[in-house]
């Protein structure tokens, strides 16, 4: 079916009402014995998060809003794939396929849709598509296994194709990078150049000879990483299924397992709020409870996480190099994967979730690469 169909979002009141159930039924554990998210997510930070949720948040606006830009569904490669359209009135406006990570989704890019698709007089116009990966959202759940990273690229080209779009650009970070970085190594006719705010880069063994001051920054964040933040990912990319059972049944449980991402990922104070509000969080949150994502999103992990090797890409690339990255790679390393790196830009503030915490620099950052490559 190759059909595209509009998509409205209209959930039933008694799934909300099930998950204010759940909520109130929630057996909440005892107090981290510490003083800070050294051991996760503080109780007392998440129980104030979830009585918001429980008493304030309002998903009808979320609703509402994700209605009134423009869902779409299409199958590919037999899979049916969710994705918001918003075309620009603009005549010169050039295609952009946005993708978006774990633990994020197309709620990463609702700050940034209206500028790209509606900006000032002489300034770069989008078409703005932003599909949700497999397993993600209100896209479909694989069923058997082979959706890692190279078939979504492949499914992504055929989606631009089956809109008409004859040349695009595209732009993802996290798992949107590596989507991103693959069309890129595919190099269809259609894309005139890609750009990533999460660039995948490794050092080789010359490098930890004599590293620069950007190197050694690079490998403490590195090791931190390892040391200290990469419990989800190993468990994400082994037993994803050991886990769902827990996030798709649990909100709370849900809950606490991303909003330490909120945390640990983003460039703040101290708190999450300072990067996002409770409002954008729990957007966020709702595209895994509502459609029950926690295993299906975690099971990416387990088709493409070790995959990561060397490549090349020789279409037009731009970098955005945010400094709270958590997988921060120097441009020495980054340039050795690519033939024709047109834009790097090193920016002032933010972290790993680019667009949603830093719209107006990411906007600035798009419009100065794609300058470049059409």
């Amino acid at each position: 079916m190759s059909e595209v169909r509009p998509f409205i979002l209209d959930i039933p009141q008694s799934q909300l009402d099930q998950l204010n159930q759940r909520i109130d039924l929630t057996r909440w554990p005892d107090k981290e014995t510490v003083d800070d998210w050294s051991q996760g997510t503080p109780l007392a930070a998440l129980q104030d998060l979830v009585g918001y949720w429980r008493h304030e948040y309002d998903w009808r606006r979320c609703e509402a809003r994700l209605n009134a830009l423009g869902q779409f569904k299409t199958e590919v490669q037999g899979l049916e794939v969710h994705f918001l359209h918003v075309r620009s009135p603009r005549a010169d406006a050039v295609p952009l396929l946005m993708t978006h990570g774990w633990p994020g989704s197309v709620i990463e890019f609702m700050g940034v849709i209206d500028a790209l698709t509606n900006p000032p007089a002489g300034e770069m116009a989008f078409h703005v598509v932003a599909p949700s990966l497999p397993g993600f959202g209100f896209s479909g759940k694989p069923t058997e296994t082979g959706w890692g990273v190279p078939k979504i690229a492949m499914a992504w080209i055929e989606l631009m194709a089956r809109l008409g779009y004859p040349r695009w650009l595209a732009q993802g970070g996290d798992w949107g990078s590596a989507v991103t970085s693959a069309i890129g190594i595919i190099r269809p006719e259609a894309c005139l150049g890609i750009h990533i705010n999460m660039p995948i880069a490794r050092p080789q063994e010359a490098d930890l000879a004599n590293p620069s001051p950007a190197e050694q920054k690079a490998l403490k964040a590195l090791q931190h990483y390892q040391d200290w933040d990469a419990g989800y990912s190993k468990q994400q990319s082994t037993r994803p299924q050991s886990l769902g059972y827990g996030l798709v049944d649990s909100p709370v449980g849900l809950a606490g397992w991303i909003f330490e991402k909120m945390w640990a990922w983003t460039d703040n104070d101290g708190s999450p709020y300072d990067a996002l509000s409770r409002d954008q969080i729990l957007d966020n949150l709702m595209l895994y409870w509502l459609p029950g994502t926690g295993a299906s999103s975690a099971r990416l992990y387990w088709e493409s996480f070790s995959s990561f090797g060397e490549f090349r890409i020789e279409l037009p690339v731009a970098v955005s190099a945010y400094p709270k990255e958590i997988l921060p790679a120097p441009r020495k390393w980054v340039e050795r994967n690519l033939g024709n790196l047109v834009h790097w830009g090193d920016m002032d503030k933010g972290g790993h979730f680019a667009a949603w915490e830093q719209p107006e620099a990411f906007v600035r950052e798009l419009r100065t690469a794609f300058a470049l490559m059409v």
